[in-house]
Order: structure tokens, then C-alpha cells, then sequence
């Protein structure tokens, strides 16, 4: 810090003053973002590191017997892991370098919402799942981009059911008002404590002490779906009562 008595020198101190602090604060940004890219490495190197281990060890034992059915699939399986992965990854890499253009158009918030929950169908009815749908007949648009939306919804869908299956329970609704159209995807796990409420959708997110790791491995799905919320002028907004229900919602402009 520099002080002095002269006008017109504590003037050009102050100057001084503030952008060395500013230097500072660039720095400790640096170092933040430099360790926050580390840690991102290293949680998906380790993510990927596991399904290959498993799929080599798989391929050991079949070059030593003659491979069945049900071992294939879990080759086949574990390798689907580690290319949904890799698109992850360059999915969040591409939207904040802004190399993904979503269109801005009028969207049937109605159809896109039975089209993500019928394509868990199978698995829904597979687990035995409580389906509660709460869709207006009456058509409701958004302005944003349909496939987009599409993905927003089948990740939310796909956590609800990975990570909020023991309450054996499901629920897809629809509300608006003037301005905003609210899409809500409800189960009722074990729920999120709200100290990770704001953490979720942090692309280093792993939560291992919570919900039984509801959000596992890099948590590039919820990263990934509130960017492309936001770059279609909205959010997603989590609320969580740990046993009772957990909603997230997806807030976008309405048409």
C-alpha cells in the first residue's frame, strides 16, 4: 500500500492501490481456476479410468474362454460409459467456449414433456414407478430451442430415477404464469441436504457424503443441463426436503 499527505500524489497512489489489489484478485482467480480445472481432470480421468479397468478385465476372461451373451453386454455396457462420458465433457467444453448455437423459437412445452417421459417408459414400468403426469391439455409454449429441452428433461428424468429410485415414485407437471413457464421433475428419494443445494450443478460436484451419491462421478449432467437453461434465458432451480421430495425445476420464458 502507498500513503502520502500530497493531493494530487494520493490520487495517483490510490490508482496504484487499486490495481494492485485488482492484480491480486486476478491471481487468486488464476490459482482458483487452475485448481478447479485440476480437480475436473482428475475426477474424469478417474471416471473413465474405472469402466476400462472393468472392461479390460472382462476381455481377459473371454480371451481365455469363449464369451457369453451376458458378458458381451456388459462390455458393451461399461464401453457406452465411457463414450456418454466423453460427449459430456465436450458438450460443457463447447457451451462455455459459446460454440453451441441454440435456436430461439416457439417450443410445445406439452409434446416435449411426453416425449422425455415416454422415453423411460420401459424402465419406469421395469422399477414398478408411481408415473404422476400433470400436463395441460391446452398447449403451453416456451421460446428456446426443442432439443435442448428434450436433453434439460431426460437428464432430470434419468437422476430422478438413478438417484431418487428408493421412494419408487416419479412426477412431471407443468405450471406458467404471464411471463414464465415452470416444468417441475419430482421424486421422492432420499432426498438432497440443502448445505449442496447450491453445489449441484457444479461441474466438480461429486457429493459422496449425501443422498447415497446421488450426484456421482464428474456431475456433468446437471452442469450441462442448466448452462443450456440459461443460454435459453432461464434456469433450473433445485428444493429438496431430505425423505419427503426432492423438485427440480426448469424455469423458462414463456411464448
Amino acid at each position: 500500500m502507498i500513503f502520502t499527505d500530497d493531493k494530487v500524489l494520493a490520487e495517483l497512489a490510490d490508482l496504484i492501490n487499486r490495481l494492485l489489489e485488482d492484480r491480486r484478485t486476478l491471481k487468486a482467480d488464476y490459482r482458483c481456476q487452475e485448481n478447479a480445472s485440476r480437480k475436473m481432470l482428475s475426477n474424469i480421468s478417474h471416471d473413465i479410468k474405472t469402466p476400462l479397468t472393468v472392461i479390460l478385465g472382462y476381455l481377459e476372461i473371454m480371451r481365455m474362454d469363449s464369451p457369453d451373451e451376458e458378458m458381451l453386454k456388459k462390455v458393451e455396457d461399461k464401453a457406452g460409459q465411457v463414450l456418454e462420458m466423453m460427449n459430456q465433457f465436450f458438450t460443457l467444453a463447447k457451451l462455455e467456449a459459446g460454440d453451441t448455437e441454440l435456436e430461439a423459437v416457439q417450443i410445445p412445452v406439452n409434446e416435449v414433456c411426453r416425449e422425455s417421459i415416454l422415453d423411460f417408459y420401459e424402465i419406469l414400468s421395469q422399477k414398478g414407478f408411481e408415473v404422476d403426469i400433470n400436463v395441460p391439455e391446452k398447449a403451453v409454449y416456451v421460446l428456446g430451442d426443442r432439443e435442448a429441452l428434450h436433453r434439460i428433461l431426460c437428464n432430470l428424468v434419468s437422476n430422478a430415477v438413478r438417484y431418487g429410485g428408493d421412494g419408487n415414485y416419479i412426477g412431471l407437471s407443468i405450471r406458467y404464469e404471464q411471463e414464465w413457464v415452470y416444468i417441475d421433475v419430482r421424486d421422492r428419494g432420499k432426498g438432497i441436504d440443502k448445505v449442496f443445494a447450491d453445489s449441484v450443478f457444479d461441474r466438480l460436484f461429486t457429493m459422496e457424503d449425501s443422498r447415497s451419491r446421488r450426484i456421482q462421478g464428474n456431475g456433468l449432467g446437471l452442469t450441462i443441463a442448466r448452462n443450456l437453461a440459461k443460454q435459453m434465458g432461464g434456469d433450473i432451480i433445485l428444493q429438496s426436503e431430505p425423505f419427503a421430495e426432492t423438485t427440480f425445476t426448469v424455469k423458462l420464458k414463456r411464448f
